[in-house]
């Protein structure tokens, strides 16, 4: 078989770095898979040289040596070794003083003379299975304390625990839940990104909550105990005479559970927004006539 070049079996360049070998790697060999293309020769092929490719261009010093001696790199350690006993000297082909030949033999044996594998066959490289990723849409209150789901990737329903506290764009990963393996790898893993909505009543900063409560005039000057609704419930709540508007009090330990610590959370923070009576009658203008009088 004629010589195959690594780079354009894998499709890249020679400025490729290991990252864009290791993708392009990965691509072509889920591509070109025996098991994609069953009974396909020429994908058989392609699969075996991809293979090949990868195990030069992903090792440094293989590669360096496929980079400076090219069509016959693979003569350079045994007869650089026994350069003085060599007609050429040592030399590659181009160099001055060259004058051996190489012919271009069966890729497969060529490349197991070289790298100690048996019988004339490529090892087929093992490795892990395509990543897979799924968002999961949840509301805040969905992530105030620990559930569990059930989900569905490509057909396969997967039950996962989301802990409390999690945050929006937040990732986890379920092992093993991924693409298959090739010749034997092990399989992928799912990476699930939460895309947490926000909530019409409650706004979240790390482990803390705010909310905004609306108080009318006459409980902002007189005082009065209020209910306040809470994630966790209801709770009572004291409002001092002569608050005022823009107010903010702290409930500590009523905001956001903490992520896998759930028995501690933040702080709700409550800010206070007075509202001014409207539609008032004679009689209540009147009285507020009077209470600017004396404030006077």
């Amino acid at each position: 078989m004629a010589f195959v070049d690594y780079y354009q079996a894998l499709g890249i360049t020679k400025s490729a770095t290991d990252k864009d070998i290791k993708a392009a790697y990965r691509k072509m060999a889920r591509k070109y898979h025996p098991d994609v293309n069953p009974n396909d020769k020429e994908a058989q092929q392609k699969f075996q040289n991809i293979n090949e490719a990868n195990e030069v261009l992903s090792d440094p010093a293989k590669r360096k040596k496929y980079d400076q001696h090219g069509k016959d790199w693979k003569h350079a350690d045994q007869f650089q070794s026994a350069g003085q006993g060599r007609p050429d000297g040592g030399r590659s082909a181009g160099e001055p003083g060259y004058t051996g030949s190489f012919s271009d033999q069966n890729f497969s044996d060529f490349f197991s003379s070289m790298f100690g594998k048996s019988s004339g066959q490529s090892r087929q490289a093992n490795f892990k299975g395509q990543d897979f990723n799924a968002e999961l849409r949840l509301n805040l209150k969905d992530v105030y304390t620990t559930q569990k789901q059930t989900i569905n990737v490509n057909g396969k329903n997967i039950r996962l625990t989301i802990p409390a506290g999690i945050e929006n764009g937040q990732s986890i990963k379920i092992k093993g839940h991924g693409g298959a393996g090739i010749n034997g790898g092990p399989n992928g893993d799912l990476f699930i990104t939460f895309s947490i909505a926000n909530d019409p009543e409650f706004r979240r900063m790390g482990n803390d909550l705010y909310k905004n409560i609306e108080i009318d005039l006459y409980t902002a000057v007189l005082g009065a105990e209020i209910t306040v609704d809470t994630m966790s419930g209801k709770v009572k709540l004291p409002v001092k005479p002569e608050t005022q508007n823009g107010t903010k009090v702290k409930l500590k330990g009523k905001g956001f559970p903490i992520y896998k610590n759930e028995i501690q959370f933040g702080d709700l923070y409550i800010t206070y927004t007075v509202k001014i009576p409207a539609n008032l009658s004679e009689k209540e203008k009147e009285l507020f006539k009077e209470l600017s009088n004396l404030r006077k």
